[in-house]
């Protein structure tokens, strides 16, 4: 064999041997956020006379330049119901990308992360199956979630569980019925849902969310709509509480709504949302307060136009331990002087580890509500939904302008497994990590009429410490021990499921 030949083969193998040397050193659990790479068979590394591509096609070998490879077969394995090319679409690579080795291994692990965060899927390992010549195989290979959830329905109708408790446990203010939700309805990441709720509130819901809904897979749409009769309303705020009023008609709500989504790359997302909502309040509601909505008015008719941004850069969404994320909106509400508003709000979230599994997170939340003046329906702000300081859960802080910020040191404690006895391949252990913490939270809500709530027009602060337990389905339960500015502190409990 001439010796240039003889040359050429030897570079081309020891490149490979070094390949497969740095994708071993990335093998690990995929579940940890590490690759699983799986060992090459005999037939893998391109050999002279086997699968090495003739003398003339090999590429020119530069001293200090990495190789290029080229992309070849995905291969996609474990979708039973997903299709194929909503899970490519998750991809940073395609076939016939040509990408150095370094890039490569970055983008398995990009590639898995975006998997896991479609919630479609409990694990998903990306991998090098086979080497052709400079062309590299990879398999993806995934365990489905469960996508049918007919499950009965029973929450009580407080905005958490203290303030349930505050409330006695009452089991008259409890909702059940039927919460049906397919995920994954069609094999293209859409979700239908039905609701079907009784007790302290009546409630139907239905929703269906199609994110994927042309052949270039970038454009979406949702469609919702709903209707609610509740007899207590939440009439006002005082000392920091949220006062009720249970009268024979109370508040009955109707609302339609529907989403353009769009998203051009891996991990921006645009929606464009119109909604509509007619309210009928009690005229006793306009009694107690005035400020409500808009004296003398029960019949309200709300137009809203909305347009949000996102942006996901983060291991994991609903616990990230590295990256970022942030979310921007607009939204413009009503039609009458009395109760138009415009609203300008943001989100921003980072994580990054600090080594020997410490980890550190920033959450930062802001809202403003233009004009100043607006009825008490559009001023909820802190203890609602996720804008709330950690050991203030049990107050209310109404507000036409706000913001706050979240410190938290994590330490994870344990990482493990344990077995569910099912058939099921994709269930057949429940992963679970537990991590301690220790946290500070600030906040401040500025509201011009709210004379009768002490917490509202000065800084707020909150510290203390807890533990988090993270499991699979998105479930996350938080218990907080918290001291507050008001010499208060108490145990909390917060729970999250994908359920």
């Amino acid at each position: 064999m001439p010796f240039e030949n003889i040359y050429q083969c030897l570079i081309r193998t020891l490149t490979c041997c070094c390949f497969s040397l740095q994708l071993c050193a990335q093998t690990g659990n995929p579940a940890s956020g590490t690759l699983n790479v799986p060992t090459f068979p005999d037939h893998s590394v391109p050999r002279p006379g086997i699968n090495a591509p003739h003398e003339d096609t090999l590429p020119q070998v530069v001293v200090n330049e990495r190789p290029a490879f080229v992309v070849g077969e995905i291969i996609v394995t474990g979708n039973k119901r997903t299709k194929d090319y909503v899970i490519a679409r998750e991809l940073p690579f395609k076939s016939g990308d040509s990408i150095n080795l370094t890039d490569l291994v970055k983008q398995f692990e990009i590639a898995r992360q975006q998997l896991i965060n479609t919630k479609l899927f409990t694990e998903a390992v990306v991998a090098l199956s086979a080497f052709r010549g400079y062309t590299v195989d990879i398999l993806i290979d995934v365990k489905e979630r469960w996508y049918l959830f007919p499950l009965p329905y029973l929450k009580p109708i407080d905005r958490n569980l203290t303030e349930w408790a505050k409330q006695g446990y009452g089991t008259e203010r409890l909702n059940y019925g039927f919460k049906f939700t397919q995920y994954n309805f069609s094999g293209r990441n859409d979700r239908l849902r039905l609701w079907l709720v009784t007790g302290y509130t009546k409630q139907i819901q239905f929703q269906y969310d199609q994110p994927y809904a042309d052949r270039t897979l970038k454009h979406g749409y949702k469609l919702g709509f709903s209707y609610s009769a509740n007899k207590e309303v939440n009439y006002a705020t005082v000392n920091n509480q949220q006062q009720f009023s249970d009268s024979f008609s109370g508040i009955t709500k109707w609302s339609g709504n529907v989403e353009y989504n769009y998203r051009p790359g891996l991990r921006t997302f645009h929606a464009l949302r119109f909604g509509f909502t007619r309210m009928i309040i009690d005229e006793k509601i306009s009694q107690l307060n005035p400020k409500y909505y808009h004296e003398g008015v029960n019949k309200i008719d709300i137009p809203e136009i909305s347009y949000t941004l996102n942006h996901y850069n983060v291991d994991y969404i609903p616990y990230p331990l590295k990256g970022w994320m942030g979310e921007a909106s607009l939204l413009r509400k009503g039609i009458h002087p009395y109760s138009e508003m415009w609203q300008l709000g943001a989100k921003y979230n980072i994580s990054f580890p600090l080594g020997n599994k410490f980890y550190f997170n920033w959450q930062a939340q802001g809202v403003l509500r233009l004009p100043f003046d607006q009825p008490f329906y559009n001023t909820q702000l802190f203890g609602y939904g996720d804008f709330y300081l950690r050991g203030l859960e049990k107050y209310v802080v109404d507000g036409v302008a706000g913001a706050m910020g979240r410190q938290t040191l994590r330490k994870q404690l344990f990482d493990f497994s344990l077995p569910t006895f099912l058939g099921s391949k994709a269930h057949a252990r429940i992963p679970i990590r537990i991590f301690a913490k220790i946290f500070t939270d600030a906040g401040y809500s500025l509201n011009k009429n709210a004379r009768d709530n002490s917490l509202v027009n000065q800084m707020m602060y909150t510290a203390g410490g807890g533990l988090d337990l993270i499991s699979f389905y998105d479930f996350t339960l938080r218990v907080d021990y918290s001291f507050n500015q008001l010499g208060q502190n108490g145990l909390f409990l917060h729970l999250k499921n994908d359920f």
